[in-house]
């Protein structure tokens, strides 16, 4: 492995060990039954200074980090032996010192065997989202998870999870986590899961290292390979009812999205564990390597998260593609397996400097997969820009329709998802809707509340949003954090500080009452000048197809830079005009050129960065805020080029999913944004010459436009 320096990557996961010892013997554990033992030593459970320590310290961290949230997983051992009383002292406690400072997110990891209404109660109170473990149907569990006089456990976990799927209790689901044992019926155990109802399940290959391999009882190439595309298949003919994690990382980074996993993806780690001692460790899967694995030396009594975030092997874990082995750096499908588990790497003789011990089973996963969801059609998307934009509006309400889905026991959001609906159905008012979810930065947020806590507050603003471009009446309320309401595409409103508002639409202006206001504020209304003292409207810049300035976005902060803070000045914007009347001045027919970009939002960033685009739809841009007329005139077609490619890989597939197609085409597109022809030449030609069934018909198509725009530009 080479020496680099880690990602700047916070810490925004706790796993807080709360109870130390477990009612349950399972032979797979690798707290009781793997290499450290350490947990002999450990109190039997975490006192209350030592609780009070992890949240002042956790708290301090956030603070400086200036984190937005941060997730404390209850764990064990197994923490549903804490006890009712002590399980509420701890969440209060949590919730008491860290909710002034960031959104807190608590989660548990339980068996679920000792479940009952008042461990629930607790949650419920405290919005602790509850995961179980259970191994798949009765023949499959009991393999593994007995009780500590050997009788199984099946009955009373199914018990315990039937109890978290009332009413009262079935928001606080999270899911299930199965480890995966190959001597088991794959599509027994998914479909055993299944039945269940869990709202995610998550596959986990049992903890393995190459001094201690995993059992390969059938002795084949990929057992465990094979046994999850079992259930893959099963899971994409049952219409992929619930999210599976490994599957979905996969999905994600096959298509150049993020992983969503640790055991998979180069992700840096965010991950921090506090022992019922207060000892910080390490992640606790390294248990398995050998003993002491993931000790620190460190704890909250004497030591912050700041100092545990720059310890060596906390490091480690954050290097990226620079912390994998030389095997894994050369492999085609680094970037969905990740060099697997950190865990799963060690030997004794060459510490983590190898690949996977499921090297070969997460390569054929990877490329199994590819294998089944590469679509080799015409996607209609490659042909235009309309074409693009139609692809790109779907998607963008596929992706809201799933978030529904999330935001069904919301008591807010029905009324919310009505407006919605009504304004769609109604081909006047369409249009308006498509206009608000269409804003970029609305791509942001729905991925982002698709992948962590819904965000409820930003779609029922975006549902006001859709009523007031649509001219509806309409009556919303929700609980809004923080003191500004954003209005996506439209503005930002000033509140007098958080908590319970309701917003009253009529055509082209609204009201907001606050939350402990007796009555409403004053109507504003678009398009007023002066605006009200209240409203920060955007604004489009005065040009031909000129984009909407937008630097208030809550869900701007998407690109690898810095975003400017809103801007106090009309300099930017001066810039700008500048810029577009040297873009009209150089390609007068820059409009009626089917293939120009043209954005639709541009958002300010920290001086010297240039022109850049990041994680959000189609038609935002991010430009230095400091950005010479000259240098966006020069910029934008090639920066132009890279966002259509970025927008059509997001609605069709150009090649098999995770080989070489994807590198050669980013080259391709480079130099001919670049104007290096003898470079985008060179890359095509190698397209040209992959071996069939490399490109998807789409791709074959975007190819041979690529050709004639070679053709056109070269001399």
């Amino acid at each position: 492995m080479t020496s680099q320096e880690p990602a700047d990557q916070p810490l925004r996961q706790l796993v807080l060990k709360v109870h130390s010892r477990c009612d349950l013997l399972c032979d797979h554990c690798y707290v009781y039954q793997h290499a450290d033992q350490s947990w002999r030593s450990r109190p039997t459970f975490i006192r209350p200074d030592t609780v009070r320590s992890v949240a002042r310290r956790l708290a301090e961290y956030a603070a400086a980090q200036s984190l937005e949230s941060v997730s404390v997983i209850l764990h064990g051992g197994e923490p549903l032996l804490v006890g009712p009383t002590r399980l509420r002292d701890i969440c209060a406690e949590l919730t008491r010192v860290l909710t002034p400072v960031t959104t807190l997110d608590l989660r548990m990891h339980t068996n679920a065997v000792t479940l009952n209404r008042r461990h629930l109660d607790v949650c419920e109170e405290f919005g602790v989202r509850v995961s179980v473990s259970l191994d798949g149907d009765r023949v499959a569990n009991d393999r593994h998870r007995l009780d500590r006089q050997g009788r199984s456990s099946y009955d009373r976990v199914v018990r315990g999870i039937r109890l978290l799927q009332e009413p009262e209790y079935r928001h606080l689901f999270s899911g299930v986590l199965c480890t995966v044992d190959v001597a088991n019926d794959p599509v027994a155990v998914h479909d055993a899961l299944s039945e269940l109802d869990p709202p995610r399940i998550d596959y986990l290959l049992p903890h393995s290292t190459w001094d201690s391999p995993p059992p390969n009882p059938a002795g084949t190439a990929t057992p465990y390979a094979d046994w999850l595309l079992a259930i893959f298949d099963r899971w994409e003919q049952q219409g992929r009812p619930m999210p599976v994690r490994t599957f979905d990382s996969v999905l994600s980074t096959l298509r150049g999205g993020p992983s969503l996993t640790e055991a998979m993806g180069l992700a840096p780690s965010d991950l921090a564990v506090i022992e019922t001692d207060g000892t910080f460790e390490q992640a606790d899967w390294l248990k398995t390597a050998y003993a002491g694995a993931p000790e620190t030396g460190y704890d909250v009594f004497r030591h912050g998260f700041a100092e545990f975030a720059e310890h060596p092997g906390v490091q480690a874990r954050q290097l990226g593609i620079d912390g994998i082995s030389d095997t894994c750096r050369r492999c085609p499908v680094v970037r969905s397996c990740g060099g697997g588990l950190y865990g799963h790497r060690y030997s004794s003789a060459r510490g983590f400097d190898n690949p996977s011990v499921f090297c070969a089973d997460l390569r054929s996963l990877v490329d199994g997969i590819a294998d089944r969801v590469t679509d080799p059609t015409l996607a209609p998307a490659v042909l235009g820009t309309a074409q693009l934009l139609t692809a790109q509006r779907e998607l963008d309400a596929v992706l809201l329709s799933r978030l529904h889905e999330r935001l069904t026991s919301e008591p807010d959001w029905a009324e919310a998802w009505r407006l919605i609906v009504a304004i769609d159905k109604d081909p006047d008012t369409a249009p308006f809707l498509d206009e608000v979810l269409t804003h970029p930065y609305v791509r942001t947020s729905l991925v982002h509340s698709l992948q962590r806590p819904a965000d409820t507050a930003r779609f029922m603003s975006l549902a006001v949003a859709a009523a007031l471009r649509a001219g509806v009446p309409a009556t919303l309320a929700w609980d809004q954090p923080g003191s500004r309401l954003h209005l996506p595409a439209l503005g930002t409103y000033r509140l007098d500080g958080p908590g319970r508002i309701e917003v009253d639409v009529a055509p082209d202006s609204f009201r907001v009452r606050d939350a402990g206001s007796p009555g409403y504020g004053a109507w504003v209304r678009l398009g007023e000048v002066p605006a009200s003292p209240r409203w920060r409207p955007l604004a489009p810049l005065w040009a031909q197809d000129g984009p909407l300035i937008d630097d208030a976005d809550t869900y701007r902060d998407c690109y690898p830079v810095a975003v400017s803070p809103p801007l106090e000045s009309g300099e930017f914007a001066e810039r700008l005009t500048r810029a577009y009347e040297l873009l009209e001045k150089d390609s007068p027919d820059r409009h009626s050129d089917p293939d120009a970009f043209h954005p639709t939002v541009i958002t300010p960033l920290e001086a010297g960065s240039g022109l850049v685009l990041g994680e959000h739809g189609f038609g935002a841009l991010g430009v230095a805020v400091d950005i010479e007329p000259k240098e966006f005139a020069r910029e934008l077609p090639r920066v132009g080029r890279l966002a259509r490619l970025t927008a059509l890989r997001a609605v069709s597939d150009l090649h098999r999913l995770g080989g070489p197609a994807g590198e050669l085409l980013d080259r391709a597109d480079e130099g001919l944004g670049r104007e290096a022809y003898d470079e985008a030449a060179r890359a095509l030609t190698a397209l040209t010459l992959l071996p069939e069934g490399e490109l998807t018909l789409t791709g074959a198509v975007l190819v041979a436009r690529m050709w004639s725009q070679w053709a056109a530009g070269h001399v």
